[in-house]
């Protein structure tokens, strides 16, 4: 009797300790799966200055109610954007047109893509020495930015004005080897975009983005000429390729081209930002 006994308590333990062993399993597993969850709608973009960030930023409650959770992260230069993005430590970014895009690609081999068109920021000839371009004298300093898609859009920007004449199809790939005319021999001189607001101080106008125009504080509604409407320089969603059809890139685009944020950019910035 005391044999059996032995045995069927030992049989009892055995039992017991194998189901607090498979509790133990199913009480680890279950924190994983939620973290592999929390993770994968996680969504981090960056982003460069304003109206960007501000545009994310009134979408992040939106997106929330859909199950995304975006982290938006603000970076200081243009150049960091699309590496963080190649590298992984962002999922998305917003704050390049496809000339720029295009020209990242092909100069490092990447092969990120876009998926949406969100607006265009006109480029804008600004002085703080002139009110008319009329006024702008012989051989006067005009600052340009120095990364090739936005110095061959202000080089357009200054055939647009009439202040120059570049050859024909030059387009946004255009360099100053394809003035054709400078009648008044203007001195045009590259630039980081972000720094042509303090090139002002010594140039006589300069051609700047938007967005750095209106982070140094310098009002559109002045400038001495707006790039025409017909500018091909849409500002995208940018993201890895395998990364395209992703549902949370898709409710995002999705957000940035609805109605509100047309009305925010139409609020917020006037004559600066045209949504599609």
């Amino acid at each position: 009797m005391k044999k059996i006994f032995s045995l069927i308590l030992i049989s009892c333990l055995i039992l017991a300790l194998g189901l607090a062993a498979g509790c133990g399993k199913e009480q680890t597993k279950a924190p994983a799966q939620n973290g592999d969850k929390a993770a994968a709608d996680k969504l981090v973009v960056g982003a460069i200055g304003e109206p960007h960030t501000a545009m994310l930023k009134m979408v992040k409650t939106k997106l929330a109610e859909q199950g995304v959770d975006m982290v938006i992260k603000d970076f200081t230069e243009y150049s960091q954007l699309n590496p963080a993005l190649k590298d992984g430590q962002i999922d998305a970014n917003f704050f390049q047109h496809i000339p720029y895009l295009e020209d990242y690609n092909k100069e490092t081999g990447s092969d990120l893509t876009w998926t949406v068109k969100i607006h265009t920021e006109p480029m804008r000839i600004y002085s703080k020495k002139l009110d008319s371009l009329d006024k702008l004298p012989n051989k006067a300093q005009v600052g340009i930015p120095n990364d090739p898609s936005n110095s061959g859009r202000a080089l357009m920007v200054l055939q647009s004005a009439g202040l120059i004449k570049l050859k024909e199809g030059a387009g946004v790939t255009a360099t100053q080897q394809d003035i054709l005319e400078n009648p008044k021999e203007l001195k045009i001189t590259m630039a980081d975009a972000a720094t042509l607001p303090r090139v002002l101080e010594d140039a006589a106008v300069c051609c700047i983005n938007t967005n750095y125009a209106l982070d140094a504080g310098l009002d559109p509604m002045g400038a001495l000429f707006v790039e025409p409407g017909d500018s091909p320089f849409a500002n995208i969603l940018v993201v890895r390729p395998e990364d395209k059809n992703d549902p949370r890139i898709g409710k995002l685009g999705k957000a940035l081209q609805s109605e509100e944020i047309a009305k925010f950019l139409k609020d917020n910035y006037p004559a600066c930002v045209l949504a599609f």
